[in-house]
C-alpha cells in the first residue's frame, strides 16, 4: 500500500458522487477503508474507490513480436523449436504476440527482408517488445545499436536465453569466414587464388584450434 495512490476525502467524494458526511459514515461503518495520517487526516486508497465503482485497475497490454532466425535451410527444425519456445515464453509473460517473424539468413546479412519488416513494426509503434532467443539472432554484430534505435520508439528487446550454446559455434565460424571472404575479395579480387588460400588457411586454423 505504500506505493498506492491515496486520495483526499474531497477527491473521493467527487469521484464517487457522494457528500462528505456520507463518506464519513461509510468509513465509520467499515464500508470503505481509510488511512489516518499523522495529523489525523483521512486518506482513501484509490483501490477502494475502484472497488466501489466496480472498476478493475487498468493493465497495460504488452504487444510482442517474435523474431527467430537460422542461417541455413537445413536448420528449419531449429527454427520451429525457436518459435515454439518463444511463443510459450510470451504466454508465460502475459504478452500478446502480434506477429511471428522467421528468417533463414546469415546474421551478417544486412538485406534481410524479414528484418526490415521488424523495423517497420518498431518504427510504426505497433509493438512494445521484440523477443529473441539469443542476441545474435537479430544481428551478429552491433546488437547495442539496434537496442538504442528501438528504444527511441519505446520498444525493448528481450532475450529469452543468455549466451548461445556451444553447438552454435559452426554458424559463428561460417560468419567469420564470410567476413574474411568479403575483405579478401576487396584486397585480392573475388576470383583471386590468394583469396582462396586465405579462406582455406582460416578453415584449417579453426579445425586445429577446435581439436586442441
Amino acid at each position: 500500500m505504500d506505493s498506492e495512490r491515496l486520495l483526499r476525502p474531497s477527491e473521493t467524494c467527487r469521484i464517487l458522487g457522494v457528500s462528505y458526511s456520507t463518506l464519513r459514515r461509510w468509513i465509520s461503518e467499515g464500508h470503505i477503508k481509510a488511512i489516518r495520517t499523522v495529523g489525523g487526516k483521512y486518506r482513501i486508497p484509490y483501490s477502494e474507490v475502484e472497488r466501489l465503482l466496480g472498476l478493475k485497475p487498468e493493465v497495460k497490454e504488452v504487444r510482442a513480436v517474435i523474431y527467430a532466425r537460422v542461417s541455413s535451410a537445413d536448420q528449419r527444425n531449429d527454427l520451429e523449436r525457436q518459435t515454439q519456445y518463444l511463443f510459450q515464453y510470451c504466454a508465460t509473460k502475459g504478452y500478446r504476440v502480434v506477429e511471428i517473424l522467421t528468417d533463414i539468413a546469415s546474421g551478417l546479412n544486412t538485406e534481410r527482408r524479414v528484418l526490415r519488416r521488424l523495423f517497420d513494426l518498431v518504427t510504426n509503434r505497433s509493438v512494445d517488445v521484440v523477443v529473441v532467443a539469443y542476441k545474435d539472432r537479430l544481428t551478429r554484430f552491433g546488437f547495442e545499436y539496434l537496442e538504442y534505435f528501438f528504444r527511441k520508439f519505446g520498444v525493448r528487446i528481450e532475450v529469452a536465453f543468455g549466451e548461445e550454446p556451444k553447438d552454435a559455434m559452426q554458424e559463428l565460424v561460417e560468419d567469420m569466414i564470410a567476413i574474411i571472404a568479403s575483405f579478401a575479395g576487396k584486397l585480392y579480387g573475388m576470383r583471386s587464388h590468394k583469396k582462396k588460400r586465405l579462406i582455406e588457411g582460416f578453415r584449417k586454423l579453426v579445425e586445429e584450434v577446435s581439436h586442441d
